[in-house]
């Protein structure tokens, strides 16, 4: 190879160490690149050994008895193919690709290429190059498709998983809510049912003192239809102790407040009946032993029974 064969090399992009190298066991451009292919995954060290062993065994061939005396071998020949071969070199080289192991030495010159044959010999190898070039690119691209195709599903069945789990979460939510409401609603039914049994009653007592003040007898109060119990927070009126609760509620605005509740009553109902009297919201009642604190919005729904406070309990309230 010419050093404009090895520029031409340079100039496709290849490593110096690598170019030279390539001239030097091959004879022209096409076999340099066919070298360079085949040993493209060797690193440069491997091939600079291997180029020095090639040398020496270069120095020690003697294969200079096929030629007669007086006469100096000018090419090789493959005498399996009949392919010649301007050095030992390129028939190495061919020796390697082929498998071809027979070869002599020739007194046959090989003529050098004319510039146009180089010019086409050379435009040939580009477009080999930029076709390679160019599988390359293409197989890059789709083994680079085929990889964010699997991050793509990736990322969509994460995503997929977190708006499932997002779907339960907000179900659960509104199942509480709905419970809240249904709880908060069955507490302001029994609310207003003892509004009402307390109006009767102080009503009925101002008769009575009236009737006493004018000197006759009572009326005879007048017997509504009985409420049902859930409604009246209660049992029955010949009911046992057990269905009361009896607590002392320590408040910062009012102090000690005593009160008694039919045990059904729920805590939403003593902190509604506590804000009135201090005016203050009650975010918590809490008893100390056990300790325990019962949130408003997630244990308020318990009745006083269910709480542990019948038949008596002292609580703070928060």
């Amino acid at each position: 190879m010419t050093t404009a064969d090895l520029d031409v090399l340079l100039s496709m992009g290849f490593e110096q160490a690598r170019a030279e190298i390539a001239a030097k066991k091959t004879g022209n451009l096409q076999q340099a690149l066919d070298w360079l292919e085949a040993n493209q995954d060797k690193s440069l060290e491997e091939l600079q050994a291997q180029n020095q062993a090639s040398a020496e065994d270069e120095d020690e061939d003697t294969t200079g008895a096929n030629i007669p005396s007086g006469e100096t071998a000018k090419s090789l020949v493959c005498n399996e193919c009949g392919k010649k071969f301007r050095n030992h070199d390129q028939a190495t080289f061919h020796a390697t690709k082929t498998d071809h192991q027979d070869f002599s030495e020739s007194t046959d010159e090989i003529a050098p290429l004319t510039e146009e044959e180089k010019k086409a010999r050379l435009e040939e190898l580009r477009q080999k190059l930029a076709a390679k070039r160019a599988v390359q690119s293409e197989a890059e691209k789709e083994t680079a498709k085929r990889n964010e195709q699997i991050r793509m599903k990736a990322t969509k069945d994460s995503q997929e998983l977190k708006e499932e789990l997002q779907r339960k979460e907000r179900i659960k939510e509104a199942e509480r809510k709905k419970q809240e409401k249904i709880a908060d609603a069955e507490a302001k039914k029994r609310i207003k049912a003892k509004i009402e049994a307390d109006k009767a009653e102080r009503k009925r007592k101002e008769e009575e003192a009236k009737a006493l003040r004018e000197g006759r007898a009572p009326q005879a109060p007048v017997v509504a239809p009985a409420a049902p119990l859930s409604a009246l927070g209660g049992s029955s009126a010949s009911g046992s102790s057990a269905a009361t609760a009896r607590l002392r509620i320590q408040t910062k605005q009012k102090g000690n407040l005593m009160k008694t509740y039919p045990s059904e009553t729920t805590l939403f109902e003593v902190a509604h009946d506590v804000e009135e009297e201090t005016g203050v919201p009650v975010q918590s009642f809490q008893i100390n032993f056990p300790r325990k604190t019962f949130e408003a919005g997630v244990d308020f729904g318990l009745t006083l029974k269910e709480a542990g406070f019948v038949p008596s309990a002292a609580i703070i309230a928060n």
